[in-house]
């Protein structure tokens, strides 16, 4: 049994890796700025990831550290606060587990750190992005010098659950069923989609031996963004979105950030996630498949799963 400390445990991805170490036979404590109380009871840190004590004192005794925390957003008044959690965080994870000599840290990467289809280079489209692109060099670097860091990059993560800007998938079907959605930008360009739970499993393996140093991309099925919407068609009749212009909707982003910056509420949608979904972001899984068994759900088993979902979840 494993003791391990989960950064971001009560967020979306962090709670389901809580989940499935638990299933393994492993002791997971969840660290996060609020805690949720588990139905087992487990333990749990209150903590910042900004703050230096805070992290040393959580990692202490631990036997690995899963660092899943992160701000997720498109946009925030306080461009700041992204490299205080993502790079200045993930800056005091590494410090504080190779003060402690903790043997293994399982880092989760962005998708949106890597190049897109086609690229070379990263993008820097928004804070986040930029913020995870950043947050990534500083783990290889960490890793050029010894420390037992293994990476893994998840593909969009989707499956039941709360629909929030960290579970994406069900935002958008949500929006899309209850007619909040106005269409879509980027309908055929090509993402990778993961099941939760799948990718829960896969940092537990990662957790209990994957090799140190490598970087595991844990995507599913390469689809278009349309497809999601195709599932949702053939299981409630509700038409496809519509398709909306690249050019229309960076315009209507550009007047959302501005009506947002001039104190109004944030932005429906900004430039930097236009040019995201401007761009296709498949996966290759195959090595996570070798290494850590990941055996990734068909992509219209969970749709149908997450459809189902929705209304035990709605606001």
């Amino acid at each position: 049994m494993l003791r391990a400390l989960v950064a971001g445990g009560s967020g979306y991805l962090g709670s389901a890796i809580v989940r499935a170490l638990v299933r393994r036979g492993h002791q997971p404590i969840a660290f996060s700025r609020h805690p949720l109380t588990s139905p087992a009871h487990l333990p749990a840190l209150r903590g910042d990831l900004r703050s230096r004590t805070d992290v040393a004192d959580a990692v202490q005794h631990c036997d690995a550290v899963c660092h899943t925390g992160a701000l997720v957003s498109q946009w925030r008044r306080r461009s700041r606060h992204f490299d205080e959690v993502n790079v200045e965080g993930t800056q005091h994870v590494i410090e504080a587990c190779r003060a402690r000599a903790v043997p293994r840290v399982v880092y989760t990467a962005s998708f949106l750190a890597l190049p897109p289809e086609g690229r070379t280079t990263t993008l820097v489209a928004n804070d986040y992005q930029r913020t995870k692109v950043a947050a990534f060099g500083v783990v290889r670097d960490a890793i050029r010098t010894g420390m037992p860091i293994v990476v893994l990059i998840p593909a969009v993560v989707y499956g039941p659950g709360p629909a929030t800007e960290g579970n994406l998938v069900s935002r958008l079907l949500r929006d899309h069923l209850v007619g909040r959605l106005p269409g879509i930008v980027g309908a055929d360009h090509q993402w990778s989609f993961a099941w939760i739970d799948d990718v829960a499993e896969a940092h537990v393996s990662a957790v209990e031996g994957a090799t140190i140093g490598a970087e595991y991309a844990i995507g599913g099925e390469n689809a278009p963004q349309m497809r999601m919407f195709e599932v949702a068609r053939s299981v409630t009749g509700r038409p496809l979105p519509r398709r909306l212009p690249l050019a229309l909707v960076r315009a209507a982003a550009a007047v959302e950030e501005l009506r947002a910056r001039i104190g109004g509420p944030p932005p429906f949608v900004t430039r930097g996630a236009v040019e995201i979904f401007s761009y296709d972001w498949p996966l290759d899984s195959r090595r996570a498949v070798n290494d850590l068994g990941y055996a990734p759900r068909p992509l219209e088993s969970g749709l149908r799963a997450v459809i189902e979902s929705l209304d035990a979840h709605a606001p």
